[in-house]
């Protein structure tokens, strides 16, 4: 039976986070004054311990320290965090979240700072740049070459959500009229070439874009032919200012490993984006969508303090307890009907449920269709016609279904049918509301994510309550 990577690498991460945590267990001891150490800390003084925990640190990959410090709570996070060795500190600080990012910042000196960023690449470097302080960001702005001084001011220029965020300056460029053995002399002067590297741009001596030439093809052609006659010239290639989310879909349409960015003015090679930066991107914003999906503002340290927690929190639990306090009224409004047939109080709660849960999967493939690119706001029509005949269907189906139960249990045929009639429409109710609430917010500029979930159940809960007991009001007594 053969292995899952995914699992592997997973256990590999928990093994560190073992290691890690047990050796801060040993360690605990002999800082607390009056507490015995136990057995396996008494073989070691302390300087011995931190010895072995900062070797240990050392041999782990940045981003599995990065994992490691997540899982720490504050007070250990920050002990391990100064045992990291400096010259890391940077690739370490690029791997954490911003949560944690932020708590780390905050324990380090101004000194220190500049020191860690210094050894990062610009475009790394632009990543780091919104979380830094200012006089931080000047110093290191004062620090670099002209050059990548203006590379820096260019990525950090373009909204988060861009290409010019993402892409890299780091890439090697050749002209179309050397030999293929001019390139391979040429790339043999470089240390390293530039990580990911699948394709060398094929530029004009001001720099513009002329093709591209995969490694492939440099290695199998005759090496005394053109790079012109090789050169792909069908290129598909992006602008700083095009959306992220259209370029990932581009990349996954046509199996791209990198692609170039260019100038929209001039069609000059700036940068490179390239399959690492685009996976990554659609790791956050599916993580954000996840968080907005549920009312969280942002992602959360989860060892941050309790009042972090709850400004993280508060806004959609505020619109959740007013939208459950009218579902409440509604209740209200019909005590009576519910006081006359006690049937209906252990009914609707199914009504509310089925048709929550009915408004959240149409929100979920709409907000999914939305970020595909699938969709745009002229769709809204076709997309609620859609939407509401599957809801009609499943109505009569499993409402019918709910009806016949409900004639059943109870012996009675009207009940059966305001339950089918009740389940139908607060379906067409959910379907409404799963195309419309992500429709309107993406029209209005906004993300159609955001408490969509919080908004589709307020209105099953309230609307189905409303329904099932106005119908069995006006039917059933």
């Amino acid at each position: 039976m053969s292995e899952d990577p995914q699992q592997n690498d997973l256990d590999a991460l928990q093994d560190h986070l073992f290691e890690v945590e047990t050796l801060l267990a040993w360690l605990k001891p002999l800082d607390d004054a009056g507490e015995a150490p136990p057995d396996a800390a008494s073989a070691e003084n302390h300087d011995a311990l931190l010895q072995r925990l900062r070797q240990r640190l050392d041999r782990m990959h940045p981003a599995d320290v990065a994992y490691v410090l997540e899982a720490l709570p504050l007070e250990e996070r920050l002990l391990v965090w100064d045992l990291v060795k400096a010259e890391r500190d940077g690739e370490i600080l690029l791997e954490v979240s911003d949560a944690v990012r932020e708590t780390l910042i905050e324990s380090m000196a101004r000194h220190e700072l500049v020191a860690a960023v210094e050894t990062l690449d610009t475009d790394e470097l632009a990543d780091l740049v919104p979380d830094l302080p200012q006089e931080v960001v000047e110093d290191v702005f004062q620090a670099l070459p002209t050059e990548e001084r203006e590379q820096l001011r260019t990525a950090i220029s373009c909204p988060e959500d861009s290409v010019g965020a993402l892409m890299d300056f780091d890439m090697a460029t050749v002209r179309g009229d050397v030999t293929l053995e001019v390139v391979l002399r040429y790339l043999r002067r470089f240390d390293a070439l530039p990580e990911h590297t699948d394709k060398i741009f094929v530029v004009d001596r001001d720099d513009c874009l002329l093709g591209v030439l995969p490694l492939e093809d440099l290695l199998i052609n005759d090496p005394d032919t053109n790079v012109a006659a090789v050169m792909k010239t069908d290129v598909v290639r992006f602008h700083p200012e095009d959306k992220a989310e259209d370029a990932a879909l581009a990349f996954e349409r046509y199996d791209l490993g990198s692609a170039p960015v260019v100038s929209s003015v001039d069609n000059k090679v700036i940068g490179r984006l390239t399959l690492v930066a685009v996976v990554d991107f659609i790791r956050e914003e599916s993580e954000a969508e996840q968080l907005a999906h549920a009312g969280l503002r942002e992602e959360e340290d989860i060892f941050a303090s309790v009042w972090d927690s709850v400004k993280n929190r508060w806004a959609w639990l505020a619109v959740n307890l007013v939208t459950a306090f009218v579902a409440s009224r509604v209740i209200g409004l019909f005590e009576g009907a519910i006081e006359k047939l006690v049937a209906l109080a252990a009914l609707m709660p199914i009504v509310a449920g089925i048709g929550g849960n009915s408004g959240n999967q149409t929100i979920t493939m709409i907000v999914r269709a939305i970020a595909m690119g699938q969709v745009n706001p002229d769709a809204t029509r076709r997309l609620l016609r859609k939407e509401l005949g599957v809801a009609l269907i499943n109505g009569i189906i499993w409402g019918g279904l709910l009806g016949f139960l409900a004639t059943w249990l109870y012996g009675s045929g009207s009940l059966g049918l305001v339950m089918t009639a009740a389940m139908t429409l607060n379906l067409l109710l959910a379907a409404f509301a799963g195309v419309g609430i992500p429709m309107l917010r993406q029209r209005l500029g906004l993300d159609p994510a955001i408490g969509g979930s919080v908004l589709i159940t307020a209105l099953t809960d309230s609307g189905g309550f409303f329904i099932f007991l106005g119908l069995a009001s006006l039917f059933l007594l």
